[in-house]
């Protein structure tokens, strides 16, 4: 897909959720896009402003916020003082290496919840995080 074409993707999911598909909330988007490895606020702002130089961190910010609320994106809070973007809504899990920092999807098959947990409350939200070394990492200590 070529940047028009997912310029104008971007502008239409964003319409059909009734938001304002400004340059800022489209790049911002594109970025979730061409770049799934569940960036930060300042990561998507340090890359973007380069091409938006009146973009702030605090727009970012909002943004994803507003993604959230809309159910575009969702929240990886795996460690407790960092917030995570990842526009893979459905259903996985997260693995963080705790040497490099590197965050990678992992695909989950089912996950069985009581059943009086699910009658009794609304879920609103579902994960699963592991922490470890990745692949590379344990490589790089066994030389």
């Amino acid at each position: 897909m070529s940047d028009l074409e997912k310029i104008e993707y971007i502008s239409e999911i964003l319409k059909e959720q009734n938001i304002s598909p400004s340059l800022q909330r489209i790049q911002i988007y594109k970025y979730l896009m061409d770049n799934q490895n569940h960036p930060n606020v300042d990561m998507i702002y340090k890359e973007l402003v380069k091409r938006i130089p009146t973009l702030s961190k605090t727009t970012v910010y909002n943004t994803l916020k507003l993604f959230q609320s809309k159910g575009l994106i969702s929240v990886i809070t795996i460690e407790e003082n960092e917030a995570r973007f990842d526009i893979n809504t459905h259903l996985h899990g997260h693995f963080k290496c705790i040497n490099c920092g590197k965050i990678f999807d992992f695909e989950i098959k089912e996950i069985k919840i009581d059943s009086n947990l699910e009658k009794e409350n609304k879920i609103i939200d579902q994960q699963l995080y592991i922490r470890g070394y990745c692949k590379e990492c344990l490589e790089k200590m066994e030389k």
